[in-house]
């Protein structure tokens, strides 16, 4: 099966010896995040579900292809990679949203039962069934908006049966959707009612208990814990990520939140693959990410729902080192998957360009799934997961158009 798209205004993110960064790229770093090679008046080919072939119109020879798409006045670019999400839930919690509009913090929010404890609750009250349906019209609505990659958490379940139940839902939106999907185990979301004195038991039940299952079934790619006071500290998390590395699941670390509570040093000590959030940054974090291989992941969207400072966005690109940003999405901070508003926000809020912030849910949001070689860029061989737009302007005006959802479809 051939598919041509045709009169293209303008082809981002290539990869090609003609444009500005040429080689294979796996992530983008520093001043390099502003570089956005693109093509004008393009085509691309499409041959059974792989990028066969692209180039300027002029280029054009063989136009034999089963289905030809005309793109006249619109971009194509790569699909937007979500590497942060808990799109698994039961429920939606906006009676939480009134409580913080009348001055509770989320911190004394969760200390009253809320927060991730409300999740869990009806999480592991609804049937496995209609939690999948659920799930399954989420994750469609955020393909509608350009999501070709996604990584979901588990971590509403907090006890053997109800992680099992959010990692059987992920398991299933694997292989019945046909976008990559990477699953995440993270019981080390929060302390369950019945281990709130006994905390040692509960990491003690998630090394012993759940892991093994977990690992044996097959049902995770990675291990999260979420580093931050009040919750799971640095000998905690240690402990949980030694744990997930004995079973093959490399660490994600939800770090600095809330704050500097050494989640990135501890992500880099471990090999983490991504340490996100990092609302609390400074020059130790900086300096502890410098020279590893993990992935600095801002989560703004966070930051917007909950009224908190945002990233520091220019002062880790300015360090030199690469950023991701990914929706968060999830029921208590951060209700929306919609990365061009998160485009939006990075832009407004974070200081980022246009350019800097498409990179960072592209090619660097594929590399914090490992997906560098599949996906995130215009090249040959790699994953024809695009986006295909509107008629637009320009790049710029897909975060300047804010209230509008400017993607026509997603091509998979």
């Amino acid at each position: 099966m051939r598919t041509l798209i045709t009169n293209i205004k303008q082809l981002h993110q290539v990869e090609s010896p003609s444009v500005a960064i040429p080689g294979h790229i796996t992530r983008v770093s520093g001043k390099d995040m502003a570089l956005l090679p693109y093509i004008d008046n393009a085509w691309l080919m499409i041959e059974d579900g792989l990028i066969h072939s692209f180039g300027e119109m002029g280029s054009l020879a063989d136009n034999q292809a089963d289905d030809v798409i005309d793109a006249t006045g619109k971009m194509v670019l790569p699909a937007w990679c979500d590497s942060h999400t808990h799109l698994v839930f039961a429920a939606p919690r906006d009676a939480e949203f009134v409580d913080r509009i009348k001055g509770l913090s989320y911190e004394e929010v969760a200390r009253r039962g809320g927060g991730i404890l409300n999740s869990a609750r009806r999480l592991n009250a609804m049937d496995e069934e209609e939690l999948y349906d659920q799930s399954l019209v989420r994750l469609h609505n955020v393909m509608a908006q350009g999501t070709g990659a996604i990584e979901i958490k588990s971590g509403y379940g907090l006890c053997l049966e109800g992680e099992l139940k959010m990692l059987r839902v992920i398991r299933r939106l694997k292989e019945n959707v046909r976008i990559p999907i990477k699953a995440s185990f993270l019981a080390a979301h929060a302390y369950p009612v019945e281990y709130k004195e006994d905390k040692a038991g509960y990491v003690d039940l998630i090394i012993d208990k759940m892991l093994p299952v977990v690992a044996g079934e097959g049902l995770a790619d990675y291990i999260d814990v979420f580093c931050e006071q009040g919750f799971f500290g640095v000998p905690e998390t240690e402990r949980l990520l030694e744990a997930g590395w004995k079973y093959g699941l490399k660490p994600k670390i939800h770090a600095n939140q809330l704050h500097h509570s050494g989640g990135v040093q501890v992500g880099v000590k471990h090999k983490a693959l991504s340490v996100d959030h990092l609302e609390c940054v400074a020059e130790a974090e900086i300096e502890s990410l410098m020279g590893s291989n993990t992935m600095p992941v801002l989560l703004p969207g966070a930051a917007f729902f909950l009224g908190m400072h945002y990233q520091p966005a220019r002062k880790i690109i300015d360090a030199g080192l690469p950023v991701c940003l990914a929706t968060d999405y999830n029921p208590g901070s951060c209700p929306s998957g919609n990365i061009p508003l998160l485009l939006s926000i990075a832009c407004t809020q974070l200081s980022m360009t246009p350019e800097e912030a498409v990179n960072a849910v592209t090619i660097n949001g594929a590399a914090a799934m490992e997906l560098e070689y599949e996906m995130g860029t215009i090249k040959v061989g790699k994953k024809a997961n695009l986006i295909l737009t509107k008629k637009i302007p320009s790049l710029a005006y897909l975060p300047y158009d804010y209230g509008n959802n400017n993607i026509e479809r997603l091509i998979y």
